[in-house]
């Protein structure tokens, strides 16, 4: 371990990650301090909050090597001295210049971007959380993208999830994300791959919050659709590289989860499923909180029945009912099964099975608008019916059409 100090040079580092801050050397000086934080701290300590929002993360952390003298400090942050020298105990032994550099290095070496509260973009959502709000965000992928979740919906559930879960979540996901509504969940296996998925074939807005460092893909099974999150989107975690997902850093991961939301869907739960902690997050911000139903004999509906009994949440069934839930009014409220179908169908009758088609040419043909026949493409997609090629479209056809 090699004792670490504040210098010019070491804060330099930064500046491929932050590009826009790179000549500003304050506002490049608060980023570097706020790298470092996240180095220091796991993720909701809400005295380093405190600390750090009131002193700001370059003062703060010159505050912290000189050996936080004195009460100002503790004073200045709303706490008390006890408070912050136990604090300090547990942030100290992780100022190892070495995995400081490591952690910035690797980032910049992946292309990874830091975010934090004095960038434009800063998901102002994260503003609820107080003082347990992340210090920083890194960001594969375009970070402009986290200006744009309003509206947004986080869609998670079991990661065994079944059949019935997964279709249920991919068709929300699209259905919404061809609405121009962002998908937000935890690339985890089971129901939070699938919505991630849905809301990719509509050709919409996802992120995946993750609880490991993003040079750790997580699971690993799922390292190419994080790639097509990141291409498409960005895959977000407030851990640096290097960073193990470990068990407290996924309950902790999924009040960032909750935050960005604007309603949190709950679509399939075991009883004692993680996603019920995204659930109580939820609750707690005030956010709007649905369960999908499922078989009452289901175990992987047990946590869902749960969270309509003790929960101020609500029954969702479809996507028109997750947009009241974001306060959306929409046309389809009152549609019938039936209705979507005759939308599908209209999509499938615009589609040609030989040539390519944009959407405005199969919204015209169809006399749908572009944000619906988006919607309805990448459900047939998901199905097998449809595929697509750039910004084109075409019907997969049948066995008797081949």
């Amino acid at each position: 371990m090699t004792a670490y100090r504040w210098s010019d040079d070491a804060i330099r580092t930064a500046a491929p990650l932050t590009p826009s801050h790179a000549g500003d050397p304050d506002l490049l000086s608060r980023a570097y301090a706020a790298a470092v934080w996240s180095c220091l701290v796991e993720p909701g300590d809400g005295i380093a909050g405190a600390f750090v929002g009131a002193l700001g993360p370059d003062v703060a952390l010159r505050e912290l090597l000189s050996g936080v003298r004195g009460s100002a400090a503790a004073d200045a942050a709303g706490l008390t001295t006890a408070q912050l020298r136990e604090a300090v105990s547990r942030w100290r032994p992780r100022l190892d210049a070495d995995a400081i550099a490591f952690a910035i290095r690797q980032a910049a070496t992946l292309g990874v971007r830091l975010m934090t509260p004095d960038d434009e973009g800063w998901p102002a959502a994260l503003y609820d959380l107080g003082p347990h709000a992340p210090l920083c965000l890194w960001v594969r992928g375009d970070p402009s993208h986290l200006s744009r979740l309003d509206p947004a919906v986080a869609i998670v559930g079991a990661r065994a999830a079944t059949g019935y879960g997964e279709h249920i979540a991919a068709e929300f996901a699209a259905e919404l994300a061809g609405r121009g509504i962002a998908v937000v969940s935890g690339a985890a296996y089971g129901i939070d791959g699938a919505a991630h998925r849905g809301a990719l074939a509509a050709g919409g807005l996802t992120v995946a919050l993750v609880a490991g460092g993003l040079d750790r893909p997580y699971p690993a099974g799922h390292t190419d659709l994080l790639r097509r999150i990141a291409a498409a989107g960005c895959v977000v975690s407030e851990v640096p590289c290097g960073t193990v997902p470990s068990k407290w850093r996924f309950l902790q991961r999924n009040r960032l989860i909750a935050a960005l939301g604007g309603a949190t869907i709950v679509v399939e739960a075991g009883i004692r499923s993680g996603s019920l902690n995204t659930a109580s997050h939820a609750a707690d911000l005030g956010r709007p909180l649905g369960a999908v139903p499922g078989s009452v004999t289901s175990g992987s509906s047990a946590g869902c029945h749960r969270i309509l009994r003790e929960f101020d949440s609500r029954c969702v069934t479809t996507a028109d009912e997750v947009c009241e839930l974001l306060g959306m009014t929409t046309q389809l409220t009152t549609a019938s099964f039936d209705d979507r179908t005759d939308d599908r169908t209209r999509v499938v009758d615009a589609l040609s099975s030989r040539s390519w088609r944009a959407v405005d040419d199969v919204a015209r043909r169809s006399g749908m608008a572009p944000a619906d026949v988006r919607s309805q493409l990448g459900l047939l997609a998901l199905e097998g019916g449809a595929e697509s090629r750039g910004a084109s479209w075409r019907r997969v056809a049948s066995r008797g059409e081949r």
